[in-house]
């Protein structure tokens, strides 16, 4: 069944984000991108199984942050795409912030959640500091990346081409920094290079999986203008 909801969850996640551009524009995107990071420093802390090794959620909604930022870049231009950088970069930090300070209350007798609260976000400022930095470099370079493709490739025929260059060195660069940041001594070495391994893989397919979503989104600016 995990096949099935993975299917389900990436459609859900590539639709939500046409869904929010197509009713809130620009601003949509950058809603998204901040939605996007908080579930995603949620999810990643659930393992599951898929193709015989062990996986970390979040990758898809992390992905679709990357195809935000890709829409910003090829409709609105680098200028909006950094800024939707930015955007997803302080919503890490104060979801962070906020969280830290929510658990230092000491909670009531009839209190059920404080348990579970430090389970998840107990381990938050590791995750929140190994995805700042993880997003920041890897965001920045697909920024730049997407730009300098699309100098080289500028067609419209051709958004695949520099929406793939771009988001597939991003996201290697992204797995790299945020696994050994975030899991390094955490998990066992086996459990640790399947991570490493399986988060790019996953975070690949989802950007090729991503390429007609924003050929469709362009379709959505050029009937709204």
């Amino acid at each position: 069944m995990n096949y099935f909801w993975w299917a389900v969850l990436l459609l859900i996640n590539f639709g939500a984000v046409l869904m929010f551009f197509k009713f809130f524009g620009k601003a949509g995107l950058l809603i998204w991108i901040a939605i996007a990071a908080i579930l995603a420093n949620i999810q990643v802390l659930k393992t599951v199984e898929l193709f015989s090794l062990v996986v970390t959620l979040g990758n898809i909604i992390y992905g679709t942050s990357f195809l935000a930022t890709d829409i910003l870049s090829e409709l609105y231009g680098e200028k909006e795409a950094r800024r939707g950088v930015m955007v997803g970069l302080l919503t890490l930090v104060v979801m962070t912030v906020i969280m830290q300070v929510c658990l230092q209350f000491i909670p009531h007798a009839s209190d059920f959640a404080q348990g579970a609260l430090e389970t998840i976000f107990g381990f938050m400022p590791r995750i929140a500091a190994a995805s700042l930095i993880a997003y920041f470099v890897s965001q920045m370079h697909d920024v730049w990346a997407y730009q300098f493709w699309r100098e080289r490739f500028p067609a419209d025929r051709q958004i695949w081409i520099r929406n793939n260059l771009s988001t597939i060195i991003s996201q290697l660069i992204d797995s790299i920094i945020f696994t050994f940041i975030a899991f390094w001594g955490v998990f066992e070495p086996v459990i640790f290079r399947e991570i490493l391994l399986t988060t790019y893989v996953l975070k690949l397919i989802i950007a090729i999986l991503d390429t007609p979503f924003i050929y469709w989104a362009r379709r959505i600016y050029q009937r709204a203008n």
